[in-house]
């Protein structure tokens, strides 16, 4: 099993629940196709680097998971169905990526943590 992270754009004009509904939505195609869900980080409402069907700003949310690699296109499908799905990207995180990510989650950069320490 490989680990993976999708970023996926939601468009600005649904309200916050209806956003993690369909979030949930997708979290739950990828754990019936049996992902392990290793981290999920919604970012909110941010402003885009350039418009998208009209629209400066987005919903992001961020997935982390484990699964195989033939889930990837059936959840990729999924996204694509959806019209309230404005972009998504998925990428296979390498051994490097996952390491860093581990560290992120640990709080090995915090600023806060690093200035204590000294």
């Amino acid at each position: 099993m490989n680990q993976y992270e999708t970023t996926i754009i939601l468009t600005p004009l649904l309200s916050e629940e209806v956003a993690k509904e369909v979030i949930a939505k997708f979290t739950k195609v990828l754990t019936d196709n049996g992902a392990e869900i290793v981290q999920e980080d919604n970012w909110g409402l941010k402003k885009l680097a350039y418009p998208i069907e009209k629209k400066s700003t987005g919903y992001y949310h961020l997935t982390e998971y484990k699964v195989s690699g033939e889930v990837i296109g059936k959840f990729e499908l999924e996204l694509k169905r959806d019209e309230r799905v404005m972009r998504f990207l998925t990428v296979r995180l390498d051994k490097h990526a996952v390491a860093y990510n581990e560290k992120k989650r640990n709080g090995a950069f915090n600023k806060k943590k690093a200035e204590a320490a000294n």
